[in-house]
C-alpha cells in the first residue's frame, strides 16, 4: 500500500503481484480450439481502491513482451510497473477514483500458466504440450478473474498493440461487461507483412539449437534465437524517425570502422543489448504462442463486431501514431470507423509522435489528456462519482 508521500507524487508505490487460480479437475476451461486444460493460475496486480457499488474498475491489458506489473515499485526493483507513468493519484488512471487490475495473460511466463508452468499431469514443464492459445482465451481466463473480484461491469477496458486486441475481444465476447473501451495501437486483424514479421522470430527461436523442440527447460535456453528475435521485434516498434534521432549512423564509442562483425553502429549494439536483457525475463515457448495467438486473432467480420457493438452500446477511444509502422494508424482508425458505422460513440485521435509503435509506452502525455476527458465523460454518464475519498472502499 502507498504511503502519503507516495499519494502527493502521483506513485502507487510498493506493490506486490497476485495470483488466481480455478479451473481445477474436472472443471477444466475449455479453449477455442476445443481442448481442455487446467488449473488455469492468471498472476494480477491491483492498484486504488474498489468503490462500494465496484462500478469504478478498469482492465488494462498488457502486449506482448509485458506482464501484470503495470505499475508501482516490487520491493527491491529500480524500475517501475510498464505503464506506472499513466497509472497513480492524478495520472491518466487515477487511483484516487478507479480500481486498476492488469492481468498477465494466459500462455504468458510471468505468474501466469503457459509452457514453461508444470503440467500436472506429468509434474514436467508443458513445453510444446501446453495447449494453442487464443486472444479469446486470455479475455476468457480474465473475465473469471474479474467475476472472483466481484466486478459485475467494467467502466472500461485499455491496452495497446495485443492489449488493444484484447479490449476489442472484450467487446466480443462480454459485450454487457464493459461501459467503455480504449484500444491504442492496435488492429482487428493481423496483415500478412505483421504474421511474417512474427513468423521470422518464431523461426529464429526454433532454429537454435538450445530449442530442442521446446524441451529445454532444465537446461540450457535458446538464448540466442530468443534475443534475435527480439531484435527483430524491437525494429518494428521503433520508426526511421526515432532511430535517426537517437542513433544516426554514429560509431560506437565514436570507435570509427573495425571492419570485423563486432558491433560497430549505435543501432547494432543497442539492438543486441535489448536482446540479451529480454531473455532474462521472457520464456522463448510463451513468445511462440503468444506470437502464434495475435497472428490467429481476427475481428474483421462486419456482421459479428456489429453484433457485438449491439449489445454493448459501448463508448470507444481511439489512439494511433503517425509513425507506427507496425501497427498503421489506417488499421487502428478502421475500429473507429466501424463503431461509427454502427452508429455508436466513438472518438479517433491520431498523435503525431516521432517514436513509432512504442509511442503507446512514451507519448504519455497526450495520452493523458484524451484518456482522462474521456473517463470523466464516461464515469458521468454511468454515474460514478468523479472524485471519491480514498477510504470509500470496500475492497483494496
Amino acid at each position: 500500500m502507498a504511503d502519503s508521500q507516495d499519494l502527493k507524487e502521483g506513485n502507487v508505490g510498493e506493490t506486490q503481484t497476485k495470483y488466481f487460480t480455478f479451473g481445477h479437475p474436472p472443471y477444466e476451461i475449455r479453449l477455442e480450439s476445443g481442448k481442455r486444460t487446467g488449473p488455469v493460475t492468471i498472476a494480477y496486480e491491483t492498484y486504488g481502491k474498489l468503490n462500494r457499488d465496484r462500478s469504478n474498475a478498469i482492465l488494462i491489458a498488457h502486449a506482448l513482451s509485458g506482464d501484470a506489473h503495470a505499475a508501482g515499485y516490487h520491493k527491491g526493483d529500480a524500475k517501475p510497473g510498464w505503464w506506472d507513468s499513466m497509472i497513480g493519484p492524478g495520472k491518466a488512471f487515477d487511483t484516487s477514483k478507479h480500481f486498476i487490475v492488469c492481468t498477465n495473460v494466459l500462455g504468458g511466463c510471468r505468474g501466469s500458466t503457459g509452457p514453461s508452468s508444470i503440467n500436472p499431469k506429468t509434474g514436467s514443464p508443458f513445453a510444446l504440450g501446453f495447449p494453442m492459445i487464443t486472444v479469446k482465451d486470455m479475455v476468457s481466463a480474465q473475465s473469471r478473474l474479474i467475476d472472483h473480484l466481484g466486478i459485475r461491469k467494467l467502466l472500461t477496458v485499455v491496452g495497446g498493440s495485443m492489449g488493444g486486441m484484447q479490449v476489442l475481444q472484450w467487446i466480443a465476447s462480454y459485450p454487457d461487461r464493459i461501459c467503455s473501451a480504449i484500444p491504442i495501437s492496435t488492429t482487428m486483424k493481423h496483415s500478412p507483412q505483421q504474421i511474417a514479421f512474427n513468423e521470422v522470430g518464431r523461426r529464429a527461436i526454433m532454429a537454435d539449437p538450445d530449442w530442442n523442440s521446446g524441451n529445454y527447460y532444465g537446461g540450457k535456453a535458446p538464448a540466442k534465437g530468443l534475443a534475435i528475435a527480439r531484435m527483430i521485434g524491437h525494429i518494428t516498434y521503433m520508426s526511421d524517425m526515432s532511430m535517426t534521432h537517437k542513433f544516426g549512423r554514429r560509431f560506437v564509442n565514436g570507435s570509427g570502422r573495425l571492419f570485423n562483425f563486432d558491433a560497430e553502429f549505435e543501432i547494432e549494439n543497442y539492438l543486441r543489448y535489448k536482446g540479451d536483457n529480454f531473455v532474462k525475463r521472457f520464456d522463448a515457448n510463451s513468445y511462440l504462442y503468444l506470437s502464434k495467438s495475435i497472428d490467429y486473432f481476427d475481428l474483421s467480420d462486419k456482421s459479428e463486431f456489429a453484433r457485438a457493438l449491439e449489445i454493448a452500446r459501448a463508448r470507444f477511444l481511439v489512439i494511433a501514431f503517425e509513425s507506427d509502422w507496425l501497427y498503421p494508424a489506417y488499421q487502428t482508425k478502421e475500429i473507429a470507423d466501424r463503431c461509427r458505422e454502427a452508429g455508436y460513440d466513438s472518438e479517433f485521435h491520431l498523435i503525431d509522435s516521432k517514436y513509432g509503435h512504442d509511442a503507446f509506452l512514451l507519448e504519455t502525455d497526450e495520452e493523458s489528456y484524451l484518456i482522462k476527458k474521456f473517463l470523466d465523460r464516461v464515469s458521468t454518464e454511468y454515474g460514478i462519482p468523479v472524485k471519491r475519498s480514498l477510504e470509500d472502499s470496500s475492497f483494496s
